[in-house]
């Protein structure tokens, strides 16, 4: 290892247990600290469970989205800066706040403490505030996963009238400051080739200025079971932010449909419907409530459960810029039926998984039926799954060439006579 490193780990929301950020956070802070650097993290609502060691820094917001009461009205008590109004200001007007203001406060935070860090790493927010920490010394990086502009295009091709397309535009706003911040600070790292070609294209960052460093999974965690797996009979899994349309359930379900014409299949999504959203509204009309179950937010270890007990796990995505999903079920031995859309078929390879057209409902009711007739096609792609995820897709492959990264951004900017690789 090289020299230890004290970094600043930014994560404007951080959910422990689904969604990638929360995911990111802890895995990456925890590998950080095992190879000897020494990690806080700054994370506002909802607030990210980290390892034994990893100190938190919480940055409140007034977590205004949060269950039950998104869209609430704060108590004005709970005002307590000029940063507080303009967010609330921002959700009355319809705009999504958090990434900036977020960024402000964690600016305000680490301009007090310059000297107690080498490095921030923003995790996602790109956020104005950024600028401001590098101006006052502080090499910044960013995590650009996937940009938000292509959920946003596909929001947008989803709407049904111009009052919803206004709207999103409005509340998607945020994403041009995003590509402003992300082209002047010190460093962008993604999570695939395929992130980089679009973060190149939708943010105007060159492709030579991103590195790309795959996330990964802790393959003790998600592992084979030790005996082999009890599968419950014909049972689909898939982990899926329900009503995001670029995750494709409702596609997936129009699938499930076609296969329950033939046989008794049920689905298990590891996410929540909101009532009245895209995925109930196909419930109901594919008549198919009492085939699929929602288990809501869960714990870690009975994610491994289903994933290990799954007949097969469905990624039926519109676009992936990796798919932590994708790489959980292969992890523990089960076989995929994934779409070609984003990085899919980069993380996948050709042998965990059966592919399919994104956004082709007959194409994957087939290839589920494939895979669901066949024991044998499930376990060539399971095996082939678990290898490929032991040689690519750990945690700790993805803290080692993490900090690697942090070396090289910290050399070109200490040899830059211009005071980083990019002009504000």
């Amino acid at each position: 290892m090289g020299r230890s490193l004290r970094v600043a780990l930014l994560s404007y929301r951080s959910k422990p247990h689904s969604g990638g950020q929360g995911v990111y956070v802890r895995a990456l802070s925890r590998e950080l600290g095992e190879l000897g650097h020494r990690v806080e993290v700054l994370s506002g609502q909802p607030y990210p469970e980290l390892a034994d060691g990893v100190p938190l820094t919480r940055v409140p917001s007034l977590d205004l989205y949060r269950e039950p009461d998104p869209f609430r009205t704060p108590r004005p008590s709970e005002f307590t800066s000029a940063i507080d109004v303009a967010e609330w200001l921002a959700m009355c007007t319809a705009g999504f706040p958090e990434p900036l203001t977020f960024s402000l406060r964690a600016a305000r935070l680490l301009g007090r403490r310059t000297a107690d860090f080498d490095l921030v790493h923003d995790n996602q927010s790109l956020g104005y505030g950024l600028l401001q920490l590098r101006r006052r010394g502080l090499p910044t990086v960013a995590t650009v996963h996937h940009p938000v502009a292509i959920d946003r295009d596909l929001e947008l091709a989803a709407a049904p009238g111009l009052r919803r397309r206004l709207t999103l535009h409005r509340w998607y706003g945020f994403t041009t400051m995003q590509g402003r911040v992300a082209q002047r600070l010190d460093g962008l790292t993604t999570v695939s080739e395929s992130s980089r070609r679009d973060i190149t294209r939708h943010m105007g960052v060159p492709a030579a200025d991103v590195e790309v460093i795959p996330v990964g999974i802790d393959p003790d965690v998600f592992r084979p079971p030790a005996e082999p797996a009890v599968r419950e009979a014909a049972r689909i899994v898939v982990t899926t932010s329900a009503d995001v349309p670029l995750k494709g359930l409702v596609h997936l379900l129009e699938a499930l449909a076609k296969l329950r014409t033939e046989q008794d299949v049920r689905l298990t999504v590891v996410g929540t419907a909101r009532p009245g959203g895209p995925a109930a509204a196909a419930l109901d009309r594919l008549c198919l409530t009492d085939a699929v179950h929602f288990t809501g937010s869960i714990p870690t270890e009975e994610l491994v459960r289903l994933l290990q007990t799954a007949t097969v796990v469905a990624i039926p995505s519109l676009y992936e810029g990796f798919s932590l999903p994708a790489v959980e079920a292969m992890a523990c031995g089960t076989p995929l039926v994934t779409t070609d859309a984003g990085a899919l078929p980069e993380v996948v390879g050709s042998h965990a998984g059966v592919q399919v057209p994104a956004g082709d409902v007959g194409r994957l009711a087939e290839a589920l039926r494939l895979v669901l007739d066949h024991p044998s096609l499930r376990d060539q792609l399971g095996r082939a799954g678990r290898a490929r995820v032991l040689s690519s897709y750990t945690w700790r492959r993805t803290a080692e060439r993490t900090a690697e990264w942090y070396g090289e951004v910290l050399d070109r900017r200490a040899t830059s006579t211009t005071g980083g690789s990019r002009t504000c």
